[in-house]
């Protein structure tokens, strides 16, 4: 008993104490990290972030009210309230968290209401706690400024969620109401001519554009890292309104398309990409409060007022009266507030915000000329290329993350893989109870590859081919909607057209998945040292990296791919049952697996390496194995025929149309087709996402599906775009 009562007294003297120092500790971690969210896809970064901002919000109240029953004890070990009334406004510095982050999900900006309310009441507990230690007076005007300190952040937060939220940031894009030409007075006026006998008609001006054509005057080049950076925030502030699914003029859509036409795969990339960090950074961070007059203006004031407090409280503070631990505590909070702005201050200067502001000024003035000098606008912004990237922790890889605007790798699901390597169901039992089969599934079946130039290329080149095509409304129409059997009617390989027009968009990409990944396990490609081959080769390896992408995005990220999934979850079901079954009769694999991943300690590490370090790849020879099996039954006779369509399984469906792959005259075209075809059901799935399900992803690491989606968008590939914006005035004419 005594033992209980002696850790009892030890948490009544350090719990405040501690908590006040775990705040600061979180503060720290989230300014430092959060933004290795929009670059990292991996849970070892969103897991850690994601309790940290939980915990610091809860930290902070906690602490509040630890304070408010402290100074209510006249024994406690705060006998004196004066330092705990001058501990709680950094509370409130602390509620309003760092610029980094103000929302871990896109549903926290809803959530702003809750958050005023919090602002309220965490001000009223602050000015309680104040109260309360009025009566000693040592410490109120280092308080009172550490209070309007903590308002401002808090303020900022609150401010930051408001106007990131879905109905606020609609209402910010809406252009202020064009009632037109006043059509009363112009027909008063043309009533009073007609009944005057004079002979007068109306006609339509037209106004000389301001559009400017800027693929008539350009001449593909490279863009230097500046001027990307200018011009995809000339885009983000032009196509904001993606985000709320906002419908666009066709004169804002020739110009971005003429754009885009007259670049380079690599520069169109990097313009999409820096234009979904400005989006990023409006949707999560407290930028659109920051990066303003009144912005500047209000961080200036804040940091004045943490510089004014040390001081005031370094004069007032009565070294007797306090102990030294708490001073040391005091001085630390202090410090810590005066660096948080300091750190914030600098990411700001350092941001593309800022290098477009200073870029932005034609005749600049000479301190803004020594600034661009000093922060080295025209410094290089994106990690040098490689031939292979470092790999794990090391500090190269580390810098390489840190220059990344999203995670550029692909993750990968593989139906094959998963059947031949299935848990055992006692195990796959216990998981489902505890609700991890989804988070376990994603560390043992799923992989990651990085993102590729070649592939790059390819969607890059497929959607500006189409562009191209796409000068009228009616045929970007007809290319957005395909999903496989436009690219298939180019290439003239109307045999394939079954298996993509006759069948849902899931049953195809499902079959075009195991398809792929049959001729893949059980083709050859000879010689990579002969152009032919290698060719070949680039285009087996980008449909694989295709194939098992797209089936990771409806198996693993099913609401990207809601509008268009159907019952892909239940094909994906019956499809692996049957394959499982299939490969347990030919005794192919293990029907159960004497370990299990995540089983036990040295799994569970085995499965952390493989998420956070890309495996090298290597052959499969039983996932070979496997595909020369199915490809070896006799499928003369249509499946439904045989099984009926009670079971959605297309196993050898996709069998079938393997064998009419097979059939193409050449192995290099084959996988051209199947790659093209690839890409173009990549492009349907973009197109046809929500816009903020894919503002949703960038808080995720980003994802392939959202830079196509964007980039589509500004090549004219989307129904974004039905507004018809002349440049026409009426005016009376009085015919002599």
């Amino acid at each position: 008993m005594e033992h209980f009562h002696g850790w009892k007294r030890i948490w009544a003297t350090w719990d405040l104490r501690s908590v006040i120092l775990i705040s600061l500790f979180l503060q720290i971690l989230l300014i430092f990290c959060a933004p290795l969210r929009k670059r990292v896809s991996k849970l070892w970064i969103s897991i850690p972030i994601w309790l940290a901002y939980l915990l610091a919000d809860m930290a902070a109240t906690f602490a509040v009210g630890l304070i408010s029953k402290s100074q209510g004890e006249k024994y406690g070990p705060f006998k004196n309230p004066d330092l705990l009334a001058f501990w709680a406004p950094f509370l409130l510095v602390h509620l309003g968290g760092p610029d980094t982050i103000t929302a871990f999900a896109l549903e926290d900006n809803e959530l702003w209401l809750r958050h005023l309310l919090g602002l309220v009441f965490q001000c009223g507990a602050v000015m309680y706690a104040f109260f309360q230690s009025y009566p000693y007076k040592t410490l109120w005007p280092p308080t009172v400024l550490m209070f309007f300190a903590g308002l401002i952040k808090y303020s900022e937060r609150t401010r930051a969620l408001y106007l990131a939220s879905s109905r606020r940031f609609k209402e910010s894009l809406l252009t202020e109401p064009d009632p037109g030409p006043n059509y009363a007075k112009l027909m008063d006026e043309y009533t009073s001519k007609i009944e005057a006998r004079l002979p007068t008609k109306i006609e339509m001006i037209p106004e000389p554009s301001k559009a400017n054509r800027i693929g008539n005057k350009e001449e593909i080049k490279h863009l230097s890292d500046l001027e990307v950076v200018q011009q995809a925030f000339k885009f983000f502030d032009t196509f904001r309104g993606l985000i709320s699914d906002l419908i666009f003029s066709f004169r804002e859509r020739n110009h971005s398309r003429d754009f885009f036409l007259k670049r380079t795969p690599r520069d169109a990339f990097k313009v999409v990409e820096v234009e979904l960090n400005f989006f990023y950074e409006v949707l999560y961070t407290k930028t659109t409060v920051v990066q303003t007059k009144i912005g500047y203006l209000l961080r200036f004031l804040s940091f004045s007022l943490n510089c004014a407090t040390i001081v005031l409280f370094k004069y007032y503070v009565d070294k007797k009266k306090f102990k030294k631990i708490d001073i040391g505590i005091t001085y630390t909070l202090l410090g810590g507030a005066i660096a948080l702005d300091l750190v914030a201050f600098m990411m700001a200067l350092y941001s593309d915000w800022t290098a477009v502001t200073l870029a932005s000024y034609e005749h600049p003035r000479w301190y803004t000329r020594i600034l661009k000098t000093l922060l080295r606008v025209d410094r290089s912004r994106w990690p040098q290329h490689a031939a292979k990237k470092p790999r794990c922790f090391s500090f190269e890889r580390i810098m390489q993350i840190v220059r990344l605007r999203w995670c550029e790798s692909l993750s990968k699901y593989n139906l094959i893989n998963y059947c031949l390597h299935p848990r055992s169901k006692w195990w796959e039992k216990t998981i489902d109870f505890f609700g991890l089969t989804n988070m376990l599934d994603g560390m043992k079946y799923v992989e990651t590859e990085d993102f590729t130039d070649d592939l790059r290329d390819l969607i890059f080149e497929e959607l500006k081919m189409k562009s191209e095509l796409a000068d009228d409304l009616e045929t970007a129409k007809e290319i957005f909607s395909a999903r496989g059997d436009w690219i298939l009617r180019f290439e003239s390989c109307t045999d394939l057209l079954r298996w993509v027009n006759e069948v849902d968009f899931d049953e195809s990409l499902i079959m075009w998945h195991i398809a792929t990944e049959l001729c893949y396990n059980t083709g050859e490609c000879s010689d990579a040292t002969n152009p032919k081959s290698a060719c070949e080769k680039k285009f087996r390896d980008m449909s694989k990296l295709l194939s098992d992408y797209m089936l990771y995005l409806l198996i693993s990220q099913a609401t990207m791919l809601s509008t268009v999934a159907g019952i892909g979850q239940i094909r994906f079901r019956d499809t692996s049952a049957e394959a499982k079954k299939f490969f347990i009769g030919r005794k192919i694999g293990k029907s159960k697996e004497k370990g299990n991943c995540c089983l036990n300690i040295f799994s569970f590490c085995k499965c952390f390496k493989k998420c956070c370090c890309k495996r090298e790849k290597g052959p499969d020879e039983l996932q070979i194995r496997a595909c020369k099996s199915i490809l070896a039954v006799n499928t003369a006779v249509e499946p439904v025929a045989v099984k009926g369509d009670r079971s959605k399984s297309i196993l050898f469906d996709a069998c079938m149309l393997a064998k009419e792959l097979k059939k193409i005259e050449s192995t290099e075209r084959m996988w051209e087709i199947v790659s093209k075809v690839w890409v173009e059901l990549l492009s349907y799935a973009a197109s046809h996402c929500r816009a903020n399900t894919h503002a949703a992803q960038l808080s995720k690491g980003g994802q392939l599906l959202t830079l196509v989606w964007l980039l589509m968008a500004h090549m004219g590939l989307g129904n974004q775009f039905q507004i018809s914006e002349g440049h026409a005035r009426a005016k009376l004419i009085v015919r002599k």
